[in-house]
C-alpha cells in the first residue's frame, strides 16, 4: 500500500508537505512530474501586431498604440542573456565625432528637398506612404532618374509592376539615365544581391511591402515580414552609406500599412496626400531625423510626370473682374508654408423637411458651427431652412480654425446675396460666443496675401507688423467682422422675438 502524504511541521515552526515514509514516494512522483510539466510547457504570451508591444495575457486594445483587435497568441520567447562583446568602434567625445558623413545632397527636386531638410542624408532610410495612384512611384522615378544624371548609381527595384511597365512610365515622364538600373524583384536576398552587384548609393523599393525573405514564416506584408525586410535594408543602408527611398501602402483609414513598428525602424516618414481628380499633390513630414516636420511640400501631377510648384496659391484661386457673393479668401498655413485658398458657399431653397448641408475640402462639423455663430450671434436667421453647400477651390483641404473667419464670412454673403469687397481676405478663429480668437503665423499669412496682391484683410486683435500698403481690419466678433457686407443689399430675415413684437 503506498503511503499518502502527511503534513510535518520542522523545529523553527515551518509547514512541509512530504510522503510519510522515505524513499520515492507518492508525493515526490507528483512533485517531479508538476515539475517536468511545468518545465515543458511554456505559457503563451501575446504581441500587438501594429506596434509589437507584449504582454502575458490578450487585451482586446493594445495599450500603446491604442488599436483595436490587434492582440495576437504567439509562442513565449525563450529568455537569454548577452555576454559583453567587443565593441565595433570605440566612444568618442561628441565635439570628436565626424559629422560631416550626415551632409544631405540633394534629390533635384526642390520640393522634395524642402519636406526632407535639404536633401537625401546618406544612409537614411526614408518611408513614403500615400493611397493608390495618387503619384508616388512617379515621384521617386523622377527622383531615380535625376540622382542617377549626377553619375549616382540609382537603383529602382519594383515588386508590384514588371520591369516592362517601369520602363514604360519612365518613357513618358523622361526618367532615363545611363546610371538608373531597374529590377523587379520580391525577394529579399535577390534585393541584397542586387545591391552586391550594382553597389548603388540610392536605393528605391517599391514597395515595402511586397517584398518577403523566405527564412521568415508569414505572408508578405504581415509583421514579422515587414520587420526582417525593413531591418535587412537599414542594416545595407547603413553599412553602405547609402540612401534609400521605401514606399508603403495605407489602409483606407489612410493610416500606413502593416505594423507600426516599421514608422519607428526608418528615419524619415512622408505622407503623399492628394485628391486623383485634382492636380495638386502635398508630401508632409510625420518624422524627420535630420530636419523640422513643419515642412509641406507641393506638386502638381499631369500627364507628362509629377513637377514641384514654388508658388502653389494659383491652383487654389479663381481669378475673376469682379467679386461673387458666396465667396471669401483666407490664408492657410501647410506647415510653415502660407497659401491663400478660396472658400465658396451657396444658398438654395430647400425642397425637402431636412435641408441639405454638403461639404467638400472642409469639415463638416466646423461648417455646422458657423451656421449656428452666424443664426445665434450674427442675427441671420435665413440659413435655417437652407439648402447649403460649401466647398473650397483647386482641392485643397482646410481643417485649421484660422479659416472659420472666411467660412462664416462666404456663408453670410452667400445667405444675403452680396459680394464682399474685392482684394479682401479673412484669418481668425471663431468661438461659439462669436469672438474672433487669435491664430499662429498671422503675420506670415498677411505677407503671402500682400504678395499676391490683395490689399484689404479682416484679423484678430494685435496682428502685429503688418506689410506696407496693406489696410488690416481688426475685428473682435462677428458683429464687427459682417459689417464688411453692404447693408443695402444686405437680405437678413427678422427674428421670430422681432416678429411677436
Amino acid at each position: 500500500m503506498i503511503p499518502l502524504p502527511v503534513r510535518e511541521v520542522g523545529a523553527r515552526g515551518r509547514t512541509a508537505v512530504g510522503p510519510a515514509v522515505s524513499g520515492g514516494g507518492y508525493g515526490s512522483r507528483m512533485a517531479a512530474r508538476t515539475k517536468s510539466a511545468s518545465a515543458g510547457k511554456q505559457r503563451p504570451s501575446y504581441r500587438c501586431t501594429e506596434c509589437g508591444w507584449q504582454t502575458a495575457k490578450w487585451l482586446g486594445r493594445c495599450p500603446e498604440c491604442q488599436a483595436w483587435g490587434t492582440v495576437e497568441e504567439y509562442g513565449a520567447p525563450a529568455v537569454r542573456t548577452t555576454a559583453p562583446g567587443r565593441v565595433t568602434s570605440s566612444a568618442l567625445p561628441i565635439g570628436q565625432v565626424d559629422g560631416r558623413s550626415a551632409t544631405a545632397r540633394t534629390t533635384g527636386v526642390d520640393e522634395l528637398d524642402r519636406v526632407l531638410g535639404g536633401g537625401l542624408v546618406p544612409g537614411a532610410v526614408v518611408l513614403l506612404a500615400g493611397e493608390p495612384g495618387v503619384g508616388k512611384s512617379t515621384l521617386l522615378l523622377d527622383v531615380a532618374a535625376k540622382a542617377a544624371s549626377d553619375e549616382h548609381r540609382t537603383l529602382y527595384v519594383t515588386g508590384e509592376e514588371s520591369a516592362s511597365q517601369v520602363r514604360l512610365r519612365a518613357d513618358r515622364i523622361g526618367a532615363l539615365a545611363d546610371h538608373l538600373y531597374l529590377a523587379a524583384e520580391t525577394d529579399l536576398s535577390a534585393v541584397l544581391g542586387h545591391l552586391d552587384a550594382v553597389k548603388p548609393s540610392l536605393l528605391i523599393l517599391d514597395s515595402v511591402q511586397t517584398v518577403a525573405s523566405p527564412e521568415i514564416d508569414g505572408a508578405p506584408g504581415g509583421m514579422a515580414q515587414v520587420r526582417e525586410v525593413a531591418g535587412a535594408l537599414i542594416r545595407a543602408s547603413k553599412e553602405r552609406g547609402m540612401s534609400t527611398l521605401l514606399v508603403g501602402h495605407v489602409t483606407k483609414d489612410g493610416a500606413i500599412a502593416g505594423p507600426r513598428l516599421l514608422e519607428h525602424l526608418v528615419d524619415v516618414v512622408l505622407h503623399f496626400e492628394g485628391d486623383r481628380h485634382a492636380r495638386l499633390r502635398l508630401v508632409r513630414g510625420v518624422k524627420n531625423r535630420y530636419g523640422t516636420t513643419d515642412e509641406v511640400g507641393c506638386f502638381e501631377l499631369h500627364d507628362e510626370g509629377i513637377t514641384g510648384l514654388a508658388d502653389p496659391s494659383g491652383l487654389f484661386l479663381t481669378r475673376r473682374a469682379e467679386p461673387v457673393p458666396g465667396t471669401c479668401l483666407t490664408v492657410t498655413l501647410e506647415g510653415r508654408r502660407p497659401l491663400v485658398a478660396e472658400v465658396q458657399a451657396l444658398t438654395v431653397d430647400s425642397q425637402i423637411p431636412s435641408p441639405r448641408r454638403t461639404t467638400s475640402g472642409l469639415e463638416t462639423s466646423r461648417v455646422s458651427m458657423m451656421l449656428a455663430v452666424l443664426e445665434q450671434r450674427g442675427r441671420i436667421t435665413a440659413l435655417g431652412k437652407r439648402d447649403i453647400y460649401s466647398a473650397t477651390v483647386g482641392g485643397v483641404k482646410l481643417s485649421e480654425p484660422a479659416a472659420d473667419l472666411a467660412v462664416a464670412l462666404a456663408l453670410a454673403s452667400a445667405a444675403s446675396d452680396t459680394p464682399l469687397p474685392k482684394n479682401l481676405v479673412a484669418i481668425g478663429e471663431v468661438g461659439l460666443a462669436g469672438e474672433v480668437r487669435r491664430v499662429t503665423g498671422v503675420q506670415r499669412r498677411l505677407a503671402e496675401a500682400h504678395r499676391l496682391g490683395f490689399t484689404h484683410a479682416l484679423v484678430p486683435a494685435d496682428p502685429g507688423k503688418v506689410p506696407a500698403g496693406m489696410k488690416v481690419t481688426e475685428v473682435a466678433d462677428m458683429g464687427d467682422a459682417l459689417r464688411v457686407l453692404p447693408r443695402s443689399r444686405r437680405r437678413e430675415a427678422p427674428r421670430e422675438e422681432d416678429q411677436r413684437r
